[in-house]
């Protein structure tokens, strides 16, 4: 299975790279973005208003601070109009008008201002965990002149730290490193000397005018005062709880349950200051994680041995930090590697001992007290440095999984789905976890309220915002030929209804792979028949043309996983077979692959053979998901046709001219861009994956892409001109003129990189312009739209008759006031349906607008586009532009496969060899980078690159 991490706040969908495949719910076609991981699911959605009970706290009135909202926007017209980082232009009014709260808490902001300071360790350490250590031992520091002014303090365990009290300076602060375990410092202990010095004051009253919006404010940087108030709300659950990542704290008091050996999922809260009109508030949601369980290594590695093979080991060990006792005291260190071999067969030469000797004799020898009870059936592990040259081999025994670790690896399919399924809440529930458990969990009641908030002046309000927000209509669809239908809570069902433009398929294969038992007799099986026929039949029925021949039929064995690990043999099978009948009957316009079993090599291997090597596009079947249920083969048929149209240049659906007026109201490409980076697991130095996308003409349904591999985890697209250039002469030539505007939806960005896309693909984007080959100057006016998906905003209904069954807010909610930017021109929209759990809006943000475009067109806008995504008969929760994208991206890592899923391959379960230096490990970072590169060679076939090969 290919390996990115997308890290877009909530998973979408669990691991991908098998095959996109199967029924995805009841009715008609199928298979759109759900919220909370489901991916697809045709199922009618929800209707009617949801049970009163599902309601959090009822009815609510709109916060008092919104009634000037008006006068906000007003006050706008003054400023000068400018595309970068637009203003907001107003507020939506389309729709019907509702009330929801927000997971967003009021803040009391500090009397006076916050004095800020940078710290400096000498001697410096890079190591964080050392760092974060010293940073606990200053909290504790007995100096004079310091002490007393700790509780004032709050600081990042690193080098910022922000005081209510004005510091002494200079100050310097000697503290005298301990380990955790250790009673105290000793003769041994190494001084470390703490340098604050102060960098400047905050002052809370200029932030108190840039909430309010005064326009003066409007270019006012806040992130240093949000910043600092961030660490002051998070001192409390950074002491008592375990941070993973950013913003994100996990408690051992809190649910956790098994997930995988040796491995529990933990739930925890999210939390982060945020700047909304007239107040800051504090955004808290419930986040989820996986976590390492505690116990003995020896243990946890007999226990893997008996029940799974190395590679599985190899996963769970990835970053996993243990403790040591054998010196006396705790120590806590990292794992470099799992040895293949034994405290008894592992030598090393020892000064001490004068020579040659093996791990178990050394043990025996230092520590006679210590009795080893598995030097002869248990590995010994590695705990040097990074970059040591030495290695230093303990035995497992001896080390101690500690608790509060998250698990860093890469959960497998069935993982990710207990995960979900753990994490799917209803919105009451996830409330209710948030109020009750959250606020006193982080310390922001007034029972749990302490150092240093307190000390601060500072204070949470626990009751949640309550915001207006609108419910749009869903635009009109139609069909070639029967009863158009009736779009109902996000989707629609559709019997005999023809396809706009259908696509014609001249020939098709039909390729059957064995792999491991038997599912078919021979080419005649009934069941293999069945499959053929019947697709080939709702193809017809669907509007493609295909003639009455039957399909061409293939048969491949595999060689078996055990003696094929990484599979290269049985895929070296498929590309000799699917090149010896391409030379001998040409290229079919698809080949159906029938599939007996998932498998983490196959699928992405034949997509590579196909799309890159031999220009053929193919589709997958699995022959429990088409055979499981006879009843579903019909839907089942129906998702495939919906993806093959797609890919053969066809429309499934379109929207009627009212609800495409905003698209169409000048000649308008719409692009979509994502970038996708290796994941947990992935040989370091892979590179990631850019993918461009864009319309081809007025009915904005067909968008081939533009797709590169570059520099690993670089998150701005490095070939970007390029690749605007292909799209924009891909247009020119089906439209034979190139478009008045551009509008971008560009996925994958966080807030914190909204202004490097100016600095650094904007400039781009106007040099492709430029760059496009024309007889005369070419430039359009360009719009740059990004789209989140890796917030913590939730939203409820206050009342039943706005809520869906499960209590979610219902498709076409927008939400633009109350917990939206002071200034820049953002919304949250939920176009979708929440099948399950608690739906999450996307979170849009104009960043440049040349098109001087209003919020109810970009909002009604993004939101009809919502029911253009082609392999669905629902709206999708990210607009299809970024969705398609981001699809390709994905099409991407399977031509980097090999490079993607190392902790699959059991030949890397054990590490072998001496560490390596930095320049070693940057050195091999480029080979790698460069093998995936030559792999990686022209990307997709010159046959597949004007079609939406990827869907």
């Amino acid at each position: 299975m290919s390996n990115f991490s997308r890290g877009r706040g909530g998973n979408r969908g669990g691991p991908r790279g098998g095959p996109p495949v199967g029924s995805r719910g009841g009715g008609g076609f199928g298979g759109g973005r759900g919220s909370g991981g489901t991916r697809g699911g045709y199922g009618g959605g929800p209707r009617g208003g949801g049970p009163g009970d599902l309601i959090f706290r009822g009815p609510a009135s709109v916060d008092q601070r919104l009634a000037t909202l008006d006068q906000l926007v007003s006050s706008f017209k003054k400023l000068a109009f400018n595309p970068m980082r637009p203003h907001r232009p107003g507020y939506g009014t389309l729709g019907r008008q509702i009330t929801l709260r927000a997971n967003f808490f009021p803040v009391k902001l500090p009397k006076g201002p916050i004095y800020d300071y940078h710290v400096e360790i000498t001697p410096s350490t890079d190591i964080k965990r050392i760092r974060a250590r010293l940073f606990g031992l200053l909290e504790r520091s007995n100096q004079q002149g310091w002490k007393e002014l700790v509780p004032f303090t709050a600081h990042d365990n690193s080098e910022r730290l922000v005081s209510f009290k004005k510091l002494p300076q200079p100050l310097d602060v000697q503290v005298q490193y301990y380990e955790e375990g250790e009673a105290g410092p000793n003769a041994r202990s190494k001084t470390y000397t703490f340098a604050i010095t102060h960098t400047g004051d905050l002052d809370v009253a200029q932030l108190t005018k840039y909430l309010s919006g005064g326009i003066e404010s409007r270019d006012y940087d806040v992130q240093p005062l949000i910043g600092a108030v961030n660490l002051v709300l998070q001192t409390h659950a950074s002491r008592t709880g375990v941070r993973v990542g950013k913003n994100r704290y996990f408690f051992p008091s809190q649910e956790r349950f098994d997930l995988a050996l040796g491995v529990e999922a933990w739930k925890g809260f999210f939390t982060s200051a945020r700047p909304v009109y007239k107040e800051l508030m504090v955004n808290v949601g419930v986040c989820m994680t996986a976590f390492y369980k505690p116990g003995n290594l020896a243990e946890a590695i007999i226990e893997f041995n008996r029940t799974s093979n190395g590679a599985m080991l190899q996963r769970f060990t990835q970053k996993l930090k243990v403790t040591t006792s054998h010196l006396g005291y705790k120590q806590k260190k990292p794992i470099k590697k799992i040895m293949s071999t034994t405290a008894r067969q592992t030598t090393f030469h020892c000064e001490e001992y004068k020579g040659k000797i093996s791990v178990e004799d050394y043990f025996k020898r230092k520590y006679p007290s210590i009795k080893l009870k598995h030097a002869h059936d248990v590995p010994v592990v590695d705990i040097s440095g990074p970059n040591s040259k030495f290695s230093i081999y303990v035995p497992a025994e001896l080390c101690e999984i500690e608790p509060g670790q998250p698990f860093r690896g890469r959960l497998n399919e069935k993982e990710t789905s207990n995960m979900i399924r753990f994490a799917c809440n209803p919105p009451r529930v996830n409330a209710d976890a948030i109020v009750d458990r959250g606020l006193p969990t982080l310390g922001f009641t007034p029972q749990t309220l302490g150092s240093p908030m307190s000390n601060f002046g500072m204070a949470v309000d626990n009751n949640m915002a309550v915001v207006p927000a609108r419910e749009l209509p869903p635009p009109r669809l139609s069909y070639k030929a029967g009863k158009p239908p009736n779009v109902s809570s996000g989707s629609w069902n559709i019997l005999d209804v023809k396809f706009h433009v259908g696509g014609t398929i001249k020939s098709w294969w039909v390729l059957v792979i064995k792999d491991g038992q038997s599912v078919f007799s021979g080419p005649n099986d009934p069941a293999l028949e069945g499959i053929w026929k019947g697709f080939g039949e709702k193809c017809r029925n669907s509007g493609m043309s295909l003639g009455p021949s039957p399909p061409f039929l293939l048969n491949q064995e595999l060689i078996p996983p055990s003696r094929d690990p990484t599979r290269q043999q049985a895929l070296d099978l498929i590309r000799q077979t699917i090149k010896r009948h391409i030379s001998q009957k040409g290229k079919p316009t698809f080949i159906l692959v029938i599939l007996s079993r998932r498998d983490n090599y196959i699928y992405p291997g034949i997509k590579r053979i196909c799309d890159v090597e031999q220009g053929v596009h193919t589709l997958h079947m699995l022959t429990d998901k088409v055979l499981r249920d006879r009843n579903k083969q019909d839907q089942y048929f129906s998702n495939v046709a919906l993806k093959l149209n797609t890919k053969l240049g066809g429309i499934n659906h379109m929207l009627d001219s009212e609800s495409m007026k905003w698209w169409t109201k000048a000649k308008t490409m719409v692009v979509g861009m994502d970038v996708t980076h290796p994941g947990p697991g992935s040989i370091e130095g892979t590179p990631s994956i850019a993918a461009v996308v864009a319309s081809a003409d007025s009915s904005f349904v067909q968008f081939p892409a533009s797709l590169r591999c570059q520099e690993t985890k670089k998150e701005m697209i490095t070939e970007l001109a390029a690749m605007m250039i292909e799209r924009l002469m891909f247009y020119n030539q089906k439209n034979r003129c190139l478009p008045d505007r551009v509008i971008v939806y560009r996925d994958g960005v966080s807030e914190g990189q909204f202004n490097t896309v100016l600095e650094e693909e904007l400039p781009k984007m106007l040099d492709a312009f430029k760059r496009v080959p024309q007889t005369k100057p070419y430039r359009p006016s360009l719009t740059i739209i990004i789209c989140g998906k890796r917030h913590h905003a939730k939203f409820w209904p206050t009342e039943s008759q706005f809520a869906d069954r499960n209590g979610n807010t219902r498709p076409g909610t927008v939400v633009d006031r109350g917990v939206t930017a002071v200034f820049d021109f953002d919304f949250y929209l939920q176009a979708h349906a929440g099948l399950q759990g608690h739906v999450k809006a996307t979170h849009y943000t104009v960043v440049y607008d040349e098109n001087h475009l209003g919020a109810d067109e970009v909002q009604q806008g993004t939101h009809t586009a919502s029911y253009l995504y082609a392999r669905a008969t629902k709206a999708v929760s990210l607009v299809p532009a970024a969705y398609y994208a981001d699809l390709a991206c994905e099409r991407g890592r399977c031509y980097l496969n090999d490079f993607l899923s190392t902790d699959d391959k059991v030949s890397s379960s054990v590490a072998t060899g001496k560490g390596k230096g930095k320049v070693d490990k940057d050195e091999e970072k480029k080979r790698v980078f460069d093998a995936a590169k030559a792999a990686w060679g022209e990307g997709v076939h010159p046959d597949l690159r004007g079609s939406m090969f990827y869907i």
